[in-house]
C-alpha cells in the first residue's frame, strides 16, 4: 500500500509540475505529460518497475475517448465518412505499409519482417493525435475530420493485420521476448486481445456468428435499452449511480469486444455513435470525461517512462536517423493522398503532419510479431524505441504546424475587394449570426441596406439565398465611404473582432459626428471602449438573451408574466444607465480592479439597481392584485 502512495504521488506530482509550465510555454499538454513520465523514469529513476501495469490501465483512457467522440458524431455524420474511411485511410494504411516495407527489403531485410513492420509503422497514435486535435480545436476542420477518418480506419485495420502475421511466419524461428523500460510487452487496452475462453474454442464461422451478434446487440440494446436503464438508474437520484451506469456501459463493452477478438475502442466508439441522439448523451460525457482525462494523461507518463535511452545512446545517429526517415516517409505518403483527395491549405499540412508518427497499436503487433518468431529481439528493440521516439516528437510536429499555418495566413495574398456598386440608409459591417438578425430585420421593414463582410464564404452563402453583400474588409476606410458612409443614417458595427469594431467606430465617429452608429460589444471592458470610441447604442451580445432568461426564471418561480417583465425591463433600463456611468470612470489600460473609484461607484450602482427592482415590486403588486 506505501509503495502504491509513492508511486501515486511522484506521477500525480510530476503532472502538477510539468505539465502547466508545458501549456504555458505553448508546447500543449501532451508534450507535458510525456516529458514528466521521461524525468521520472529514464532521467531521475524514480518510476519504472510499475510501467507495464499501468499501461494496461492507463491505455483504457483510448477506449474512453473514442467513446466520447463517438458522442460527438451524428450516426448520418458516420455515414458521410464512409468515402473517407474506405478510400482516404485504406489508401493511408496500404500506401505506407508497401513503402516501408520496400525500403525495408531494399536495406537487405527479409520480405516478412519488413511487412510485418510496415504494418505496424503505418499506424499512427490514435492518443496523442485525438488529444492535440480537441486541444486546438481541430476536429471540425477538413484536415481534422479526414485525420479522423485516417484513425478509425487504422483501428479496424489492427484486425486484419493480426491474421496476416501469423501467415508470415518464418518456420524454424523460436518464440522470444523483448524489453522496453519493462520485462515484458503489452497490449494497448484500445486493440483487440486474443479470443477469450469459450469463444477461442468456437468455429470460424461460429466466431464470426459470435461477433456479429455482439456488434448487433451493442446497436440494439443503445437504441433500444439505454433510455429504460437510464430512466431506472436515475429515479434512485443518486449522483454517483449515473457514473456507474455511465463506466459499466463503456467497461462491459469494451469486454464484450474483446470477447471476440475485436478492438474494444472500436465498440466504445460504435456505442457512441448510436448514443450521439439520446437525450443522455450529455450526461454521459460529463460522467466519462474526467477519467478519460485523468487515464489519458497517465498513459502518455507511462509512455515517458518506458523509453530506453540506452539503446539510444548505444546507437543514437541511427535510432534518430531512423525515426526522423519514419516520419518523413510517412508525411510523403500523407502528402500525396492530399493531392488525390483534394486537401489543401492549413487541412492539408494538419493531415501530413498530424498523422506522420507512429502509434501506440505498434506495441501490440511488435508483441505479437515477436510472439509467432517473425520479428528478431534486436529489430523489436529498435522498432520500439523508434515508435516511442516519434510519438514524442508529434507535439513537435504539430508546433510546426502551427507555424506552417501562420505563416501561410501571413503570405496569403488578400483577395481584391468587391466593387461596391449600391448604397443604403444602413451600413452594417460584420454579417455573422448578429448581423444577419438585424440585416432581415431592416431589410423587411422596408430599409435598405449595405452589407460588408471580410468573409467570402459568409458572403456567397448570403447570395445563395438571395441576399446581396459585399466582400471587403470594413476596417478600411476606403470600403466604408465607397458604402456610402458619408450619406448613410445609421452605422451597424456587427464584426467578431473587438479591436475591429473599435477600429471602425474611432474612423466613423471622426469622418461623420452625426452619424448614428450601433455597435455590439462582446462584454463589458469592450463596451467602454466603443463608448469612448463614439458609438451611440453598444449592445452587449448575450445582454439581452441573458435578461429574457432571467423573466423566464421569475415566471416559474412564482411571479406573474406582468411582474417579470416589468422588473426585467426596469433592470435592463437600470444597468444600461450604470454601464454609462461606469464607462466614464473606466481607464484604459488599469485593471478594473486595481481602479477603487470605478468599484465603488460599481458598487453603489448595484445598490442602487437592488432598491430600484423592489420600489418597481412594490408598484407593480397592487395593480397585479387589483386585477386579479
Amino acid at each position: 500500500m506505501e509503495n502504491f502512495l509513492l508511486q501515486a504521488t511522484i506521477y500525480l506530482g510530476a503532472a502538477v509540475l510539468i505539465v502547466p509550465l508545458s501549456v504555458r510555454l505553448g508546447l500543449g499538454s501532451v508534450l507535458g505529460y510525456l516529458a514528466a513520465g521521461i524525468v521520472m523514469g529514464p532521467l531521475l529513476g524514480l518510476a519504472g518497475t510499475e510501467t507495464e501495469d499501468l499501461q494496461h490501465f492507463a491505455e483504457f483512457g483510448v477506449v474512453l475517448m473514442l467513446f466520447l467522440i463517438g458522442l460527438e458524431l451524428d450516426p448520418r455524420a458516420l455515414w458521410d465518412m464512409r468515402h473517407k474511411l474506405i478510400g482516404l485511410g485504406g489508401l493511408q494504411v496500404v500506401g505506407t505499409t508497401l513503402a516501408i516495407a520496400g525500403v525495408l527489403v531494399w536495406l537487405g531485410i527479409a520480405w516478412q519482417i519488413g511487412l510485418t513492420v510496415g504494418m505496424l509503422l503505418s499506424l499512427s497514435s490514435t492518443a496523442i493525435v485525438l488529444q492535440t486535435l480537441s486541444e486546438k480545436n481541430l476536429m471540425r476542420t477538413a484536415g481534422g475530420r479526414s485525420t479522423f477518418s485516417v484513425l478509425l480506419t487504422q483501428d479496424i485495420a489492427v484486425v486484419p493485420m493480426l491474421a496476416i502475421i501469423p501467415l508470415l511466419v518464418v518456420t524454424g524461428g523460436t518464440p522470444t521476448t523483448f524489453a522496453l523500460g519493462t520485462s515484458d510487452s503489452h497490449a494497448p487496452a484500445g486493440a483487440a486481445e486474443p479470443l477469450l475462453g469459450l469463444v477461442a474454442s468456437l468455429p470460424g464461422w461460429a466466431v464470426t456468428l459470435v461477433t456479429l451478434a455482439i456488434v448487433a446487440a451493442i446497436i440494439l440494446g443503445g437504441h433500444f435499452l439505454s433510455r429504460p436503464v437510464f430512466r431506472f438508474v436515475h429515479a434512485s437520484r443518486l449522483p454517483e449511480m449515473s457514473t456507474f451506469i455511465s463506466l459499466l456501459m463503456v467497461i462491459g463493452i469494451a469486454f464484450l469486444m474483446m470477447l471476440v477478438g475485436l478492438s474494444p475502442a472500436l465498440g466504445t466508439f460504435l456505442a457512441g455513435v448510436v448514443l450521439a441522439n439520446s437525450e443522455f448523451r450529455h450526461q454521459l460525457e460529463a460522467d466519462i470525461k474526467p477519467f478519460k482525462g485523468i487515464l489519458m494523461g497517465l498513459f502518455f507518463m507511462t509512455v515517458g517512462v518506458g523509453i530506453n535511452f540506452a539503446i539510444l545512446a548505444a546507437n543514437p545517429l541511427l535510432i534518430l536517423g531512423l525515426t526522423l526517415g519514419l516520419i518523413a516517409l510517412k508525411a510523403a505518403v500523407l502528402f500525396a493522398l492530399t493531392l488525390i483527395f483534394r486537401l489543401r491549405g492549413h487541412d492539408r499540412w494538419l493531415f501530413t503532419l498530424g498523422l506522420a508518427q507512429a502509434g501506440e497499436f505498434g506495441f501490440l503487433i511488435v508483441s505479437f510479431a515477436v510472439q509467432q518468431t517473425i520479428l528478431p529481439t534486436p529489430i523489436a528493440q529498435v522498432t520500439l524505441l523508434v515508435i516511442s521516439l516519434s510519438m514524442l516528437l508529434t507535439p513537435a510536429l504539430f508546433i510546426g504546424y502551427d507555424a506552417l499555418a501562420r505563416r501561410m495566413a501571413a503570405s496569403t495574398p488578400d483577395q481584391p475587394a468587391d466593387e461596391i456598386d449600391e448604397k443604403g440608409r444602413v451600413i452594417i459591417a460584420g454579417i455573422g449570426r448578429f448581423g444577419q438578425v438585424v440585416n432581415r430585420l431592416v431589410r423587411m421593414s422596408g430599409i435598405s441596406t449595405v452589407v460588408l463582410d471580410a468573409d467570402m464564404k459568409i458572403i456567397e452563402t448570403m447570395r445563395r439565398f438571395g441576399v446581396k453583400g459585399f466582400f471587403g474588409d470594413p476596417t478600411r476606410p476606403e470600403l466604408l465611404e465607397a458604402a456610402g458612409l458619408a450619406e448613410a443614417s445609421v452605422l451597424v458595427v456587427a464584426v467578431d473582432n473587438p479591436e475591429s469594431a473599435i477600429k471602425i467606430v474611432t474612423f466613423a465617429r471622426k469622418s461623420r459626428p452625426d452619424l448614428h452608429i450601433v455597435a455590439r460589444a462582446r462584454d463589458r471592458v469592450h463596451t467602454y471602449e466603443l463608448y469612448q470610441a463614439g458609438a451611440n447604442d453598444i449592445v452587449r451580445e448575450t445582454f439581452d438573451s441573458s435578461v429574457r432568461a432571467g423573466r423566464y426564471v421569475l415566471e416559474n418561480i412564482g411571479f406573474t408574466e406582468y411582474e417579470a417583465a416589468q422588473l426585467s425591463r426596469t433592470y435592463f433600463k437600470v444597468d444600461r444607465s450604470a454601464l454609462r456611468d461606469l464607462a466614464e470612470l473606466w481607464v484604459p489600460g488599469l485593471p478594473t480592479l486595481k481602479n477603487e473609484a470605478y468599484i465603488a461607484r460599481a458598487k453603489q450602482l448595484d445598490r442602487d439597481l437592488e432598491t430600484a427592482l423592489i420600489q418597481e415590486l412594490d408598484e407593480v403588486r397592487p395593480k397585479v392584485e387589483a386585477a386579479e
